[in-house]
Order: C-alpha cells, then structure tokens, then sequence
C-alpha cells in the first residue's frame, strides 16, 4: 500500500560538488555560495524590533504554570540595550564575561541577548554542573578558566551551594528571585531597568563577525570540558546557511515548543538563533526527556502547536508513548508541524515509523523529517538534509561555504570540516587547538560518514558512528557502534532507553543498556508491574522481552560483528560528573563503558549472574 504523500516545503534542490583526490580522501562542497550574513547576532533582534516590534519573540511558564510570560521583539530589544548599558556601567567587555549557571529561560533569553548587543562574551556552564555535582570540579574549572565579571543564577537559592564553591572576590551575582542566604546578590530587574545611553549604540557598532559571542564548554570522554570560542560569524554565517537550504523558514517564521538547554550548541545555537534570526517565536520548555519532567514538556506540547520540533532521539522515545495514547496531544502536536528533526544521536527507525504514523493518523499526511550533522566547534550546522527522505540515517549536504573532507580511516571514511562556522580554537588552549585541525586547517571532528548512494553524492551523507568508538573482536573483526547501538534499540523497542556496546578484545558482543522503566512497566497487565526498578528489570515479562527480540535480531544478523550474546540493564542512570552524558542525552560509550567496567566483568562471566540475559 502506498504511503500518504508528504506536507509540501520550499528547500534548495540538492546540489554538491565532488572532488576525488589521488590519495583517496574525498573534498564535498555546496553547488550553492553563501549569501548574505549578518555581521552580528544583535542585528538580528534590532530588525525584527523594527519590522514586527509586536510579534511575540518569547515565552515561558509562569510559577503557577497557569498562563505564559510574553515578550515581544520591541520588550526584547529595549530590555537587551538596558542590560547591555549595565554590562558597560559595570566595566565588562571582551574580558570580562558573564557566566551562566541557570538553565533556559526569558531572563537568560535577555541577559544573553543584552551581552550580544554590548560585545560580552558569555559562557553558560551546564545547571548540572551546579545542581547535579558532588564536587563542583567543572563548574570550577570553567569559573577559572572564564574568570568572569557577573555569574547569573535565575533562582539563586538552589545555587547557594555551588556559589559557595566559587572564590566570588569581585565577581557580582545577579539574580532574578531567590537570593541565596548569606551573599550580596543584584536583583536582575536593575539590569532591565537601567536607562540607555549613546554608549550601547557605540558599543553595538563595535561588535563585527570576530567579536566573541559566548564560550561553549564540550562535555567530552575525558578530561574537564573545553571552552570552544563561539564568534558572531560562526553564529550568523549558520544561521545563513541554513536559511539558504530551509527556504520555508523565511516564508512562515518558526514556532518551537523548546528544551533543548542553551549551554549546548543544539539549543543555544541552532535552535535559539534559528527562532532569532528568522523572526519566530519561541516558547521556552521547562520540561526534559527525563522522569518526572517529560509531563510538562507534554502540557506545553498539548497546548502550543510548533512549525518546527527539534529533538534528540531520547525525547523523542520518552514523547511518542504520550502521542500514542492522547490524540489532543498528537493533533496539537502535528497541527503546524512542517519538519520534526532530530540531531545528537542516530535515530533508531521504529521511532521514525511511529512518528510517521501518528503524523499520518493525524493530518493524512506525512510531515518531513530530516537531521544534520556537527558540533559545538562548528556552530553547529555542518551539513543539513533540505530534501524529502524516508528513512533515517541521512544527515545531508555540506552548507554553503562549507567544505566536507572525507578523509580514509581505517575501513571507514572521517568527515573533517572547514568553512565560516568553524571556531577559531579553544579558549586559552593553543595546544588542543593546534590538535584539532589537521595541515590543510580542516577541523577533525572524529566522526564518520559514507554517502547514502554510492553511486549519487547528491542523495547526501550517512552518520557512519564515531571513529574512536569502533572496536575490534578478538577474531579482529571490526564491530561499528553506533550502527550495531542503533540496531539493538530499535530490535528491543520499546523498553530500551538507551545502550553501550561492549566486545573490545572480547569474543562476542555484549550490552549494557538503559530502560524505558515506563515502557517496561506497560508489558504488564494493569497494576502488575513490580513497585521495585530492581525487580522491575528482573521480572519475567522484561525478560522474556528483551530475550525475544534479540534472538530475532540474531537470526537476522548472525555475524559475530552483530550477534548479540548477553545484555544487562542498569538501574543507575549515567553519571555527568563521570562524563557519561551531555545535557542533550548523548552517551558518551568510552567513558560510560571505562566507569562501568565491573558491570563488563559481570557480562562475560564465565558463570553469568541472574541479572545477565543470555539471548
């Protein structure tokens, strides 16, 4: 049976040019040249205050989550210059930045934007550093590194603990409600209320595509995270670029329902700039893809239809169940919905399949859904899919201006990277700089891509998984991780949240995995699921689940570099203190696989224990 057609959107035509070199590296660039880029993310805000000073920009829930605070792009831009005269009374500057503690939300909107217009570089450090940690060994390091002016904490009180961690010796806090007991702390309505002068046009003038708009800090495998120098090119050109490609997004202005955090290149760049510079609106989710939170990303959804969601695979899996048991949710959730994307981490196609249907369920026909590909160091759009497909995978085309290098590794193929969204280095590290580009300056970003058709660049590049993640079997055959990840969760649907893949120098495969506990629970009959995660885990009916499905799988995939032998599912969720995780729920598989490794030991056991699920 035919499938309903798709909704009709307005891209670029597919066009790239193709250079194979001698030495069997591959150099992909856009058949499109840039066009025009503004020169900073403030001039963004000032013509969209002028064109359509009323249009709201932002919104968020208020403390009773009953109704929204509103801001229009008029309220943004005069409260973006008050706060930044106040950044330029308080003597910042390049530096002199401001350092974020808080997550998303207006008054972060405001701030952010106010330094952009000023020229202060600001540097979100990740809430979990703050909120989640033991020892406050990142949110230190950055604080050194950053030696910032102004540390902003929304709410002050729940961050008492970690300012107290800070040497704060001349460093102003500002906070919108809360103070924290026992410290001097500025209340963020000054900053909103201080009068304007010629100074902060002066200053707005002075901000030019080199100007450094923030510092985003990496959430690596290893090692304290890397403050990546954001410039306003970078921010500007992708935003560009992007538009180039996404004609739609100039024809109907974008609407996100959005919780992707700002400390990451995803929400703070792609996501918050895409809204800015194409004059949407952006409605500020306070929810996550997590327990206990997922229920008001769902509120918000059920009430505010978005043109476009952005996601990563996790949301994605933690959303769909809710979609599938409440049809006002679904057709809200679908009623202007032109692109559902995802990006971070591959997505598996039985979710694809399923948001697919519930599209069809709900409008007759299917919304687009499409990905890209980058980094925090490229800001973060590399490549971008602006054509119909139907399946995942393809994560597109180089972005005008951009140049892709495939460069031979191993069995695979590396993408590397140069163009106007590169950084120009890391903060205050020649020496990891000078590690990152390789001697044509191309950014080697460690990941893999092949093209979806060997034989037609144009259908664009496939993610081919991390080049330090692939391991050999002590057969030396070669296992590919991320492909095999994607496979076993789409195989268990749906009770597997997600997954590391264990087998380095071992004789067989083996995995460590993450449940969805609620999908679990929902393989019992009513009311039977165990109270216990433990027992959950344990019980017959997860058992006999997983066990199931992965002997189908190994029937159909009986290679010793596929089979899957053993699995275990871990009630501990990663740690991001250990660097198991980002806030955007990318696993980070060394050093998840380096931290658990007891939890290996016990998988390939000679005598396997009760919690080893032997398939």
């Amino acid at each position: 049976m035919s499938k309903p057609p798709f909704i009709n959107l307005n891209f670029a035509a597919p066009n790239v040019d193709v250079d194979r070199r001698r030495d069997g590296s591959i150099i992909l660039t856009s058949g499109y040249a840039l066009g025009d880029v503004d020169r900073s993310v403030g001039v963004m805000l000032r013509r969209w205050a002028e064109r359509t000073p009323d249009r709201l920009y932002l919104a968020e829930r208020t403390a009773d989550g009953k109704d929204w605070r509103k801001v229009t792009y008029g309220q943004a831009n005069a409260y973006a210059n008050a706060v930044a005269q106040s950044l330029l009374d308080r003597g910042l500057g390049p530096d002199r930045p401001v350092m974020f503690l808080s997550g998303n939300s207006v008054d972060n909107a405001l701030l952010m934007l106010g330094a952009h217009v000023a020229g202060v570089p600001i540097a979100p450090a990740s809430p979990a550093y703050s909120l989640m940690s033991q020892d406050y060994g990142k949110l230190k390091h950055i604080f050194g590194l950053i030696e910032p002016a102004v540390v902003f904490a929304e709410k002050g009180a729940p961050f008492a603990n970690a300012l107290g961690a800070l040497d704060l010796d001349g460093v102003e806090v500002v906070v919108s409600d809360m103070p924290p007991d026992g410290m001097a702390a500025t209340p963020f309505a000054d900053l909103l209320s201080t009068a304007p002068t010629k100074a902060v046009d002066e200053a707005f003038d002075a901000v030019g595509p080199d100007t450094v708009a923030k510092y985003l800090f990496t959430s690596g495998s290893t090692g304290m995270p890397k403050g990546v120098i954001n410039t306003h090119r970078m921010l500007c050109s992708n935003q560009a670029m992007v538009a180039q490609y996404w004609k739609f997004l100039e024809e109907t202005p974008p609407v996100l329902v959005d919780w992707l955090p700002w400390n990451h290149t995803f929400g703070g760049n792609h996501n918050f700039n895409m809204v800015l510079r194409n004059g949407g609106t952006l409605y500020v989710d306070g929810g996550k893809p997590m327990p206990g939170l997922i229920e008001q990303t769902v509120a918000n959804l059920r009430e505010i239809p978005s043109t476009i969601h952005f996601n990563v695979p996790a949301g994605y899996n933690m959303i769909l169940p809710f979609m599938e048991r409440d049809a006002e949710l679904r057709d809200t959730f679908f009623r202007n919905l032109q692109v559902a994307f995802y990006a971070a981490a591959a997505l598996p196609q039985d979710l694809w399949t399923r948001l697919e249907d519930l599209s069809i369920q709900s409008r007759g026909e299917r919304v687009a859904m499409l990905s890209a590909w980058g980094s925090t160091e490229t800001a973060p759009g590399s490549t971008q899919v602006h054509w119909i497909i139907e399946q995942a995978g393809v994560i597109g085309l180089p972005l005008p201006g951009v140049a892709i290098k495939m460069q031979p590794s191993g069995s695979k193929m590396e993408l590397r990277v140069k163009g106007p969204n590169i950084m120009p280095g890391y903060y205050k590290r020649p020496d990891l700089t000078d590690a990152a580009f390789d001697d044509e300056g191309y950014y080697c970003i460690g990941d893999a891509g092949k093209f979806a058709d060997p034989d037609d660049p144009s259908k664009g590049l496939v993610f081919d998984g991390r080049v330090v993640e692939d391991f050999k079997l002590t057969s030396g055959t070669w296992v590919h991780v991320g492909g095999l990840r994607i496979a076993a969760l789409a195989a268990c649907s749906p009770v597997l949240q997600d997954a590391l893949i264990a087998g380095h120098d071992r004789d067989y495969l083996a995995v460590l995995a993450w449940p969805n506990v609620q999908a679990c629970k929902e393989l019992h009959p009513a009311g039977a699921a165990p109270e216990s995660t433990d027992d959950l885990l344990r019980s017959s009916e997860v058992v006999a689940h997983i066990r199931n499905s992965l002997q189908k799988y190994n029937a159909d995939n009986p290679a010793s570099s596929t089979r899957i032998a053993r699995v275990m599912l871990m009630a501990e969720p990663p740690s991001i203190d250990a660097n198991e995780i980002t806030d955007k729920g990318y696993i980070n598989q060394n050093a998840a696989l380096a931290r658990r490794a007891g939890l290996v030991e016990r998988l390939y056991a000679d005598q396997p224990d009760e919690d080893v699920i032997v398939i």
